[in-house]
C-alpha cells in the first residue's frame, strides 16, 4: 500500500518494519505454492542451517529468537521430514549440531529461488545504483545496530564505536 502524503516522513523503523513484513507476507504466498509442506519457521530454520552447516541448536534459538525447546522441537519435526540431521560436534560429544540433508538442500534451492523473485519483485523500477545503495545502507544498519546487542556496566548500548559513518547515520530518523 502506498504511503500518504502526510506519512512520508515515517521513521526508520516503521519503514523497515514495514518492508520487512511485506516482503515476508510475498516470500510465504510464493513459498507456500511449492508444495514443500514447511511451515514458515521451517522454512526460516533451513535458511539458517543451509547458510551456517553445523550450527548449533543454541545458535539457532539465538538466530530465530525463540526458546530453545521450541528450537529442539522444530528440529525433530524437521528430521522426523527428512530436511535435516543432527550430528554430535567433534569437539565436544555433549553438543548437538544441524546440517540439512540432501532433501533439505534442494528445498533451500527452490526457496532461494523464491527469495530471489520476491527480491526482483520489491526493487522493480529502482535503478541498480539505489538498489546497490539499499543494499549497503541495510547492510550498515545492521552492523550498526549488532554493536548494540547488550549493556555496558553503566546500563547503556555500546553504540557508536564503529559506525559506517557519522555522515550516513546523520541522515537516518530515529525509530
Amino acid at each position: 500500500m502506498p504511503l500518504m502524503n502526510s506519512d512520508r516522513q515515517q521513521t526508520l523503523g516503521f519503514l523497515v518494519h514495514a518492508a520487512g513484513r511485506l516482503v515476508r507476507k510475498s516470500f510465504e504466498r510464493r513459498a507456500d505454492g511449492l508444495g514443500l509442506g514447511m511451515s514458515s519457521s521451517q522454512w526460516r530454520l533451513l535458511f539458517w542451517v543451509a547458510k551456517e552447516e553445523g550450527v548449533t541448536q543454541a545458535r539457532l534459538a539465538e538466530l530465530l529468537e525463540i526458546e530453545p525447546i521450541s528450537v529442539s522441537r522444530l528440529i525433530d519435526r524437521m528430521v522426523q521430514n527428512g530436511w535435516i540431521e543432527r550430528r554430535s560436534d567433534a569437539t565436544d560429544r555433549r553438543v548437538r549440531v544441524i546440517f540439512t540433508t540432501k532433501k533439505g538442500r534442494d528445498a533451500y534451492a527452490e526457496l532461494k529461488a523464491v527469495a530471489r523473485q520476491v527480491s526482483d519483485e520489491a526493487l522493480d523500477g529502482l535503478p541498480e545504483e539505489t538498489r546497490q545503495a539499499l543494499v549497503k545502507g541495510l547492510e550498515a544498519l545492521i552492523e550498526n545496530l549488532s554493536l548494540c546487542d547488550g549493556t555496558n556496566a553503566s546500563g547503556e548500548l555500546p553504540c557508536g564505536s564503529g559506525r559506517a559513518t557519522d555522515a550516513k547515520n546523520d541522515t537516518l530518523e530515529s525509530a
